[in-house]
């Protein structure tokens, strides 16, 4: 083993001197330990928000969105999109309609984006699996059904076992002189099926109706919002994003599954490494609790360094024997400290130990924790990082001092 390591060992778990050493050492890998494993569990849990609101949004969302680069409708470019059909990869594809109106029920108004989709919705966004009450049903025989978002239905005041209708007011297309304003308007009314959850941020603006009815009642002319895109699970994404780019040109936005609700994730990231940077302060500062405990080290050591001296050792010998003591610290702490993180975390994936507040009310009872390997190699790092700053200082200069006088 090498000499200066082997030597920092028996320091590190020998009895010192001074007892007030043994106390101050065992606050600095306690502070080491403590911070570790907060750094490791508040990442887990960012990271199961992150998991959970990706699954939510991959149930809703289609893997691919192209929309106009500049306006908020089109006319399908037939050519270019027959080639996307065709790429490899692409299994289905649809043509959707998202525009604003008002809705009424009863005595209940509420403005809400209505998305006319066609038959095929479910089959490439498992919308069907986000459904709480009633069924995803848009068509059957002649009738016309919605489904609703859990925060339109709220703002309605809308019951599936009610047999009133939802009607749909939008604004006629054109310059309208009349006089009264019911016919500046078009008008709908139809029978809600079911009642979807994702995010508030969803729920409260749409309702999903059949593609033919958001086209009679906005008056697209064969006009379009977006195209949607499922796509195999074992596709290249990026390839085949760049691909469709390509095809399309500037004229055109391809957007993936995280693109279309950027700011969301962009968000989360960032409240998580702000999260990560506050942790990694507080850990900076128990880390320095090294620099009493290596610095009372030296002076306890004070007599084996005249030993060390007249055995032959060298400056950098001795350098290196508080340098590793000081790394050591630093290892132990961050190693104990990710393993009682991660044993933690396992702990609420399998037992589900801290609950949400208000049981019933979310769509997750428990708190969702995810491990991401990468995380823990960071966090490793970062803390043998402090630890090496931690331990430099009193090794280059409050040793110096020590070392000289041993050479008197």
């Amino acid at each position: 083993m090498n000499l200066p390591l082997f030597i920092a060992l028996r320091y590190l778990f020998s009895k010192k001197k001074q007892n007030i050493i043994n106390i101050i050492s065992a606050i600095s890998v306690t502070g080491i330990i403590v911070g570790t494993m907060a750094l490791v569990i508040v990442l887990s849990v960012f990271n199961g928000f992150n998991s959970l609101i990706e699954s939510l949004f991959s149930n809703f969302d289609p893997d691919f969105k192209i929309t106009a680069a500049r306006g908020k409708m089109f006319t399908p470019p037939e050519d270019e999109l027959e080639k996307i059909k065709n790429l490899p990869g692409v299994i289905h594809y649809a043509e959707v309609i998202e525009e604003v109106a008002l809705l009424k029920y009863n005595t209940q108004q509420y403005v809400a984006t209505i998305k006319g989709v066609p038959t095929n919705y479910a089959s490439y966004t498992n919308i069907d699996t986000l459904i709480i009450d009633g069924a995803f049903m848009l068509e059957d025989e002649s009738m016309n059904y919605a489904v609703v978002g859990q925060g339109v239905a709220y703002n309605l005041g809308l019951g599936l076992s009610f047999v009133d209708p939802i009607r749909v007011f939008v604004p006629k297309k054109g310059n309208q002189t009349s006089m009264n304003p019911a016919r500046a308007l078009n008008y709908d009314y139809i029978f809600p099926s079911g009642v979807f959850s994702v995010l508030e941020e969803i729920d409260s603006r749409y309702m999903i109706v059949p593609f033919g009815f958001a086209s009679r009642l906005f008056e697209t002319d064969g006009q379009i919002s977006a195209v949607e895109l499922g796509i195999e699970k074992n596709a290249n994404s990026g390839k085949l994003q760049k691909s469709i780019q390509d095809i399309l040109g500037n004229s055109f936005e391809v957007k993936d599954k995280y693109q279309q609700h950027d700011l969301i994730y962009k968000t989360m990231q960032s409240e998580k490494w702000a999260a990560y940077l506050i942790l990694v302060f507080i850990l900076i500062v128990a880390s320095f609790n090294m620099l009493g405990s290596l610095s009372m080290l030296i002076i306890d050591k004070k007599e084996d360094l005249f030993i060390l001296r007249g055995m032959g050792a060298d400056s950098r010998l001795i350098r290196q024997i508080f340098l590793f003591e000081g790394w050591l610290i630093s290892l132990f702490g961050a190693v104990i400290g990710s393993l009682l993180g991660i044993f933690i975390t396992w702990l609420q994936i399998k037992f589900e130990l801290v609950s949400l507040p208000g049981a019933g009310s979310f769509i997750i009872t428990a708190y969702p924790v995810k491990i991401i390997l990468s995380d823990i190699l960071i966090i490793l790092g970062v803390v043998l990082g402090i630890g090496f700053i931690a331990s430099w200082y009193p090794v280059k200069f409050i040793s110096h001092k020590f070392i000289l006088e041993t050479n008197l």
